[in-house]
């Protein structure tokens, strides 16, 4: 028997039970549909968490208060920790790998002028925010070198609190209240966007400084430092550590580096889409247990068939392969039909959803078409063995 044959006898069973092969069909289509678009979104995510941490750089080291690692020490000690101040990030600032520091404290409060008025995220920063966080002044300019501890009361607007506060007009010179306090508008920043759901636009940027005194703090929440490319990491960080050490005593305080960030987020996101991709790969499974289900019916149902066959001179692998290739067609067929429904389903979800990421992830698509193969080869065998190994004569009498 021919390969032309053996398919044409594959077909030609599969169109004659039309609604039970489509039925298969779309349970193996359902599976694969399911995982495209469950690791779609898991891909989505995962890029646009990236692209968020990326959007200010690489060559960024975030300094914390306090030990992120827990040791076995006492109350008393743990209470004599300092905490992170001004003094820390000029310090910082000076070291030799060293581009930029910036002191970050952040709250909310109401900003008014000229009987408008409106809450925003308030950054207390320093002069280095457009270097360090990759941002660009539109109009006017940043927070002057001032010294840290006396900086003047000046203000630098987001986009969106300028369009809001003066609509019309420079607000440049312009005086605005932050908390009860009077500071005067001297720029405005390029719209930046957001960032893991933080809106970098609607926002105001004064002084660190007055920050600490607005939100009534002590330390600062972090510092975010930006070291020169193609300095060695361990040499940047080993430099900060020892300097802060010697400031504090101690090693109270916490250096994460960019790059730990993303390692870190880039392993959580990447078992996320695998297990989203996982949960897709069951709906496979099912499919699979019911193309076996069919197959065994078949067996059941064309015992004669299969004995004319053998009777015509079919050889027992003619008749093992035929019933593989009828399984296998229904899992080719159900996973091409799943991969165009996967793939138009997030196209459409991509345009009626913009703020929702989603991105074909081709590798676990390619993978659930090979699952889906191979659970129609797989599900086809065990009916296909059965089927060749009955007589010629009594599969002819059984009818």
């Amino acid at each position: 028997m021919q390969t032309w044959d053996l398919l044409r006898f594959a077909v030609q069973a599969l169109l004659a039970h039309r609604l039970r092969s489509l039925l298969t069909l779309i349970g193996i289509a359902v599976g694969i549909t399911a995982v495209v678009l469950l690791t779609a979104i898991g891909e989505g995510i995962h890029r646009f968490v990236l692209a968020e941490f990326t959007q200010f750089g690489t060559n960024l080291i975030k300094v914390l208060p306090g030990k992120t690692q827990t040791f076995g020490v006492s109350s008393a000690v743990i209470s004599n920790i300092r905490p992170l101040s001004l003094d820390d990030a000029e310090a910082l600032e000076h070291l030799e790998p060293i581009v930029a520091a910036v002191p970050l404290v952040h709250g909310n409060a109401a900003i008014e002028t000229h009987g408008r008025s409106r809450r925003a995220i308030v950054f207390g920063v320093g002069p280095g925010v457009p270097t360090v966080w990759s941002m660009t002044v539109g109009l006017g300019r940043f927070l002057p070198h001032d010294p840290p501890r006396a900086a003047r009361a000046y203000a630098v607007l987001g986009a969106k609190v300028r369009q809001e506060l003066f609509p019309v007009g420079s607000p440049l010179g312009e005086r605005i209240r932050i908390g009860g306090d009077r500071y005067r508008v001297i720029g405005v920043m390029e719209p930046k966007g957001q960032f893991l759901g933080l809106d970098l636009d609607d926002a105001v940027y004064i002084p660190a400084n007055n920050a600490l005194a607005l939100f009534d703090r002590e330390s600062l929440m972090e510092i975010d430092v930006l070291y020169a490319p193609g300095r060695a990491i361990e040499e940047v960080v080993g430099s900060a550590k020892r300097l802060l050490v010697a400031r504090h005593g101690a090693e109270d305080f916490s250096l994460i580096t960019q790059q730990q960030m993303l390692d870190v987020l880039g392993s959580v996101l990447d078992v996320l889409t695998f297990i989203v991709g996982a949960l897709g790969g069951i709906s496979l499974l099912v499919g699979g247990v019911g193309i076996a289900t069919i197959m065994t019916i078949s067996v059941a149902e064309r015992t004669a068939e299969i004995g004319l066959l053998r009777a015509l001179g079919a050889q027992r692998a003619h008749v093992k392969a035929l019933f593989i290739l009828e399984a296998s067609l229904l899992a080719a067929a159900g996973g091409l039909v799943g991969l165009g429904l996967g793939i138009g389903i997030a196209g459409l979800l991509a345009l009626l959803v913009p703020s929702l990421p989603v991105h074909i992830a081709w590798t676990y698509t390619l993978l659930a078409e090979l699952l889906a193969a191979g659970t129609g080869l797989l599900a086809g065998l065990l009916p296909a063995r059965r089927a060749a190994a009955l007589a010629p004569l009594e599969a002819l009498q059984a009818e």
